[in-house]
């Protein structure tokens, strides 16, 4: 009797980490439009504009001891100036959990392997109020300012409209990069009329660059 044996190749399982680029040197740039509004302020309507580098750090260990990432945010008003150091942030994939903390808050970017059933609440590890988050446009191809990605997908954040409160939020992520498109409302509104703000804020971002330092 002969017996023959044959090791099979374990599949590797796709948890698709590099929606949430950590590579050491990591830069991405946007063209960054913010929007405030207050009805009571001499400038009702305050409107800024500015270009975003963010960039991948090397190694740090957070407040909870875990092994986390530097990330760098750079703004200029324009290009013909110098790039000037903003914040210093950190960031982490940990737990099936891509967090960024901004200023001390950890907030949940993605959860990992996405998925159209996956569901999470962004601010479950800090103190702003619960944000519900879930993936629509799954490993979808596209392109954003002229920049075509073969797999993106989007995180839904927010989307509320009644009387008097107005709040659209997503971002959408590109596999091998990271964050391409940020879109962020969060009005006071009168009347159903999403035109008609007093008070609130606006920010987007539009990619205009990325690579590695």
């Amino acid at each position: 009797m002969l017996v023959f044996s044959c090791k099979k190749d374990t599949p590797t399982f796709q948890f698709h980490y590099d929606y949430f680029d950590l590579t050491e040197g990591r830069y991405i740039e946007y063209r960054v439009k913010e929007i405030r509004h207050d009805a009571g302020a001499s400038i009702q309507h305050d409107t800024l504009n500015y270009l975003l580098r963010t960039v991948i750090g090397d190694t740090i260990i957070d407040n909870e001891g875990r092994t986390a990432r530097k990330f760098y945010r750079y703004k200029r008003n324009n290009t013909s100036e110098n790039w000037v150091l903003s914040d210093l942030w950190m960031t982490i994939i940990s737990e099936n959990r891509a967090e960024l903390i901004e200023e001390n808050q950890r907030i949940i970017k993605l959860v990992f392997k996405p998925s159209i059933v996956k569901e999470w609440n962004a601010n479950a590890f800090n103190t702003y109020p619960e944000l519900d988050c879930y993936y629509e446009d799954l490993h979808l191809e596209g392109t954003f300012n002229g920049f075509s990605f073969d797999s993106t997908l989007r995180v839904e954040q927010e989307n509320f409209f009644s009387l008097v409160d107005y709040r659209r939020k997503h971002e959408t992520y590109a596999k091998g990069v990271g964050l391409v498109s940020k879109y962020y409302k969060d009005l006071t509104i009168q009347n159903f009329d999403t035109l008609n703000v007093t008070n609130g804020e606006e920010l987007f971002y539009t990619l205009i660059g990325y690579g590695f330092e």
